[in-house]
């Protein structure tokens, strides 16, 4: 690994070191992918990694290309000691807003990852949620936290392919919108064959009322 790349990430994981001294040894990393797109589910990722992980090119998903994306993930889960991806569908994002569909998903997540581990985290690290239910753990969160923490980039990678793989498994039997492109998101194109074909049941009925 280039010197640059291992400067970058130690300043990605200067959040978990700092947690580290005080005293926090399973450090959960939790972030979701899909709040706003118009169709699919919001995916919720949650993972404790190893406290000696450092993963070349680990980032906020969004500044990862897909090709490196999809070899993070299995490289993320071999580096993991617990890892969750909680899918919550686009009925309930409409019955429960996207909000609250994203807090359910991620508690969904860190049960899952505290039957995993057989013991709870010490300490929870999530991307700017705010009242959210998290077993009993400790949380912080972190404004822009997958672009400034290790665990919360590694957490939105995981969510992000995990729902881009659902997406690209739509398009097969739902062409006309572009899922495989466009992952559900309001592009110019996705709206236009919304107005011309109509919904389908991937979209989430309380975010395309104003183009049907």
């Amino acid at each position: 690994m280039k010197e640059l790349e291992v400067e970058r990430l130690k300043k990605l994981k200067q959040y978990e070191y700092n947690l580290g001294k005080e005293g926090y040894k399973i450090i959960c990393g939790a972030d979701e992918a899909g709040r706003g797109p118009l169709a699919g589910p919001v995916s919720v990722g949650v993972v404790v990694m190893k406290p000696d992980s450092m993963l070349e090119w680990v980032n906020d998903s969004k500044k990862v290309t897909e090709r490196r994306r999809e070899i993070l993930y299995d490289r993320i889960i071999e580096d993991s000691l617990a890892w969750s991806v909680n899918l919550v569908s686009q009925q309930e994002i409409d019955e429960l807003n996207i909000l609250e569909a994203t807090k359910k998903g991620l508690t969904y997540a860190i049960k899952d990852v505290i039957e995993q581990l057989k013991q709870k985290p010490d300490i929870l690290i999530v991307d700017a949620l705010r009242e959210i239910d998290t077993c009993g753990i400790t949380y912080q969160s972190i404004i822009k936290g997958d672009a400034n923490c290790y665990s919360i980039s590694c957490a939105s990678i995981l969510a992000k392919v995990t729902r881009d793989r659902i997406m690209r498994e739509w398009d097969e039997i739902y062409p006309q919108y572009g899922f495989a492109k466009n992952k559900g998101y309001g592009t110019a194109a996705h709206i236009a064959a919304i107005k011309e074909f109509g919904p389908c049941p991937l979209h989430r009925k309380s975010f395309i009322k104003n183009f049907i």
